[in-house]
């Protein structure tokens, strides 16, 4: 149980600097590496989350880079999403939520690696007003909240991974406003997911969920303070090919080793 210390650093580390990634690393190493079914792994992995989303995105909204309108009007729009997902996942089987998650990890993989080749520029000044948030486009927020939110709620992940893609390419985002607000809208959806898993009869180890929550948490913040001093398209790729390489492995697991407990 104490390599949940480890693994929950370094995953607060990924959700507080990138804005997202905290359910594609928490799910595999609850299934994987401290060996919780798949429904239990998805259900902790929305506590995992939302704490280490809540304290990155702290420290992102003391620096003005949470555009609290767009992350508003995205985290409503998510809710009816949530609840449709929930009740999705309950009529497949745990293999095929593993399938389907390595499928999006693949996905997200490519959107971020494209969105940090572009030219980025240097991070911001803590001291600068300028947050890089855009008009709010209301149709645009409304459509991408609510497919994040059924994915939210059908995978059990929080959905920053996919949050700040959409955010950077498709709103126009600053990368920096869209880590921000991807962590104040993971925080709150994995939060009315949590609450629609545990409605629907989910459990959770407390214990080894308790650990890896408390250290994400730390982990996030340090994360968030990193987030203004390191190149996020440097960031970026590498989070990606290890977004890849969680997926391959998922899919590999599946198909060869054996499908995990509770599956």
């Amino acid at each position: 149980m104490l390599l949940a210390i480890p693994f929950g650093l370094a995953i607060g580390l990924a959700v507080g600097a990138l804005g997202g990634g905290g359910s594609v690393l928490a799910v595999p190493v609850l299934v994987y590496v401290l060996n919780e079914s798949v429904e239990n792994a998805m259900t902790a992995s929305l506590v995992v989350v939302a704490a280490g989303g809540l304290a990155g995105g702290w420290r992102h909204a003391l620096s003005g880079r949470v555009c609290w309108d767009h992350a508003l009007a995205f985290t409503v729009a998510a809710i009816p999403g949530i609840a449709a997902g929930t009740l999705a996942a309950e009529a497949v089987g745990g293999k095929v939520l593993l399938v389907a998650f390595a499928g999006v990890l693949l996905a997200a993989a490519q959107a971020t690696w494209r969105r940090a080749s572009q030219d980025d520029p240097e991070p911001d000044d803590p001291s600068d007003d300028a947050n890089g948030c855009p008009p709010l486009r209301l149709a645009r927020v409304v459509v991408a909240g609510a497919a994040i939110g059924f994915l939210t709620g059908f995978l059990g992940v929080g959905g920053g991974f996919l949050i700040v893609p959409t955010l950077a390419i498709a709103l126009a985002f600053t990368m920096r406003a869209a880590i921000g607000t991807s962590l104040a809208i993971i925080t709150a959806t994995s939060l009315l997911s949590l609450a629609a898993h545990l409605l629907a009869g989910r459990s959770l180890d407390g214990d080894v969920t308790a650990l890896l929550a408390g250290s994400c948490v730390a982990g996030a913040v340090a994360g968030a303070t990193l987030a203004g001093r390191i190149p996020q398209g440097t960031l970026g790729r590498g989070f990606a090919l290890l977004v890849v390489a969680v997926a391959v492995y998922v899919l590999v697991s599946v198909a060869f080793l054996g499908a995990p407990e509770g599956v």
